[in-house]
């Protein structure tokens, strides 16, 4: 074996309609065989009816990418730092796997139980006046340090999660995590002492069925892989 591009299959409901998902994950090439890069490449997207992603591309991936016809995905962030806070009377927050599978319904419950065995995702229930918030993290390493929440998945109530965010960030400070690269698309809000990132990661896909607005980042390597 000289070279392999591993990738991640998914079936995702999108407006009623099922679509077939292709993440493009790990890609790597013996240097003697990197002139072949682009015909492994092109094999993997000559797969019918998939929609393509690719949410760690790095270097002149990204050139390349658009050039095989994938698109940008808006990825703006913001640098949180994570502050020692009071939690709210009546506001808990749990990642017992108990009280997840207790609490979590319809489509939160079925991302946790896909989900709660990846190795590269942390889970917390937020719960406080009778509803309850899910998310879903990963710990990023950025210049060598791994320091970084990085939220990929809010389930339940978006409110819940924006109004306990001072306590959360709290808890992720308590888990080791003095920073949460906030991504606005996949949180809904941004608050918090931070900056504004010039230059966020790319994620990027390709194909039909689906918009840069219903691109997530469940069942991928974002999910699967800790770096």
């Amino acid at each position: 074996m000289v070279g392999v591009y591993a990738a991640v299959y998914s079936q995702r409901d999108i407006d009623g309609a099922t679509i077939d998902v292709c993440n493009l994950a790990a890609f790597c090439v013996l240097e003697p065989y990197r002139a072949h890069s682009l015909r492994l490449i092109r094999a993997l997207l000559k797969q019918p009816g998939f929609v393509f992603t690719d949410l760690s591309p790095s270097g002149n991936v990204v050139a390349m990418n658009e050039r095989l016809g994938f698109h940008r995905v808006d990825t703006a962030t913001r640098l949180v730092v994570n502050l020692p806070h009071f939690s709210p009377r009546g506001l808990r927050l749990t990642s017992a796997p108990d009280d997840l599978e207790r609490v979590l319904v319809d489509r939160d419950a079925e991302v946790y139980r896909d989900h709660r065995g990846a190795a590269a995702v942390e889970h917390l229930l937020v719960e406080g006046l009778g509803e309850y918030g899910y998310l879903m993290f990963r710990r990023d390493r950025r210049k060598g340090l791994r320091l970084f929440a990085t939220p990929l998945f809010v389930g339940g109530s978006a409110a819940c999660i924006e109004s306990a965010w001072g306590a959360i960030r709290s808890h992720l400070l308590g888990k080791g995590l003095p920073f949460t690269l906030a991504e606005h698309r996949v949180l809904g809000f941004s608050r918090g002492l931070g900056t504004e990132l010039s230059n966020p990661r790319n994620k990027m896909f390709r194909g039909n069925g689906m918009r840069a607005e219903d691109v997530d980042y469940l069942y991928s390597e974002l999910t699967l892989v800790a770096w």
